[in-house]
């Protein structure tokens, strides 16, 4: 059977996640698949069959850091692969980075709409150039966001941008590139070697569609990926299946990109 690496799903601490999970889902419109435990989402991967999960984390304001790295670093196992957040605005990110990297985490976490920033600001580009002498991996929200006005902060032009001006940073897009801009994602970034994951996604487009997309893109740069709690992980490995995609291709998507990716972040 092959193995299964989720790259990216989100979890809290549990008196966090009974008031965070309401929140979320009266601000987005949309109703949770977990109640957002760590606990629940572990009991979903093995119902699924997932070996491991990239836990993403998202500071929405600088004084949340210290927070989520401490739970991060509770949470780490052999099946839990946390990426914590800091906010760009955090006057000592420099030093945030520095010491994400010396706990021995494989990756951050950022998100343009909850931490109000666009992709192609200069101050994020300095955040880029460390993230990429660092050696981590670096996941973005990309695309728009469905709880938020659709405003252009992380489109595929910017990622292009990032992609031309830090060419070995490990930048992860999500959402099949960018949600609900995957006209642009097939005229900018399909193709390309950047990352791509195919989190929430699936459900939005044809499956024809989503399967040409896939073919087109380089194999090797192409990650399994749920969003859970926001989608149901069993569900996407079954839409995912449901492409009759190639054998090979399918077995590095769900498990041998990213564990190759993840091996590759060592210190």
């Amino acid at each position: 059977m092959v193995k299964v690496i989720d790259f990216h799903t989100h979890a809290f601490p549990d008196n966090v996640a009974e008031k965070a999970i309401p929140l979320l889902e009266e601000q987005g419109g949309i109703k949770a698949k977990l109640d957002g435990k760590l606990k629940s989402l572990l009991n979903s991967m093995d119902k699924n069959g997932i070996d491991k999960s990239v836990v993403c984390s998202i500071a929405t304001k600088p004084s949340q850091y210290y927070s989520i790295l401490k739970w991060s670093e509770e949470i780490k196992s052999k099946r839990i692969i946390p990426f914590p957040s800091f906010h760009p605005d955090d006057e000592e990110w420099e030093k945030r980075i520095d010491e994400i990297k010396k706990k021995g985490f494989k990756g951050i976490k950022i998100h343009p709409y909850y931490q109000n920033f666009n992709l192609d600001e200069k101050k994020m580009f300095d955040i880029y150039e460390k993230v990429e002498s660092s050696n981590l991996i670096l996941v973005s929200h990309t695309g728009y966001d469905f709880a938020f006005e659709r405003i252009r902060k992380a489109d595929p032009e910017k990622i292009i941008k990032i992609k031309k001006s830090f060419p070995t940073l490990k930048f992860i897009t999500t959402h099949l590139g960018s949600w609900e801009m995957w006209d642009e994602v097939e005229k900018f970034i399909v193709g390309k070697e950047i990352y791509m994951e195919i989190s929430f996604s699936l459900q939005f487009l044809p499956e024809e569609r989503v399967k040409k997309i896939i073919l087109k893109h380089p194999s090797e740069y192409i990650l399994f990926g749920t969003d859970s709690p926001w989608a149901d992980q069993g569900e996407t490995l079954k839409r995912l299946k449901k492409l009759k995609l190639p054998d090979k291709i399918e077995e590095m998507i769900l498990y041998k990109n990213a564990s190759s990716l993840l091996s590759r972040t060592r210190f």
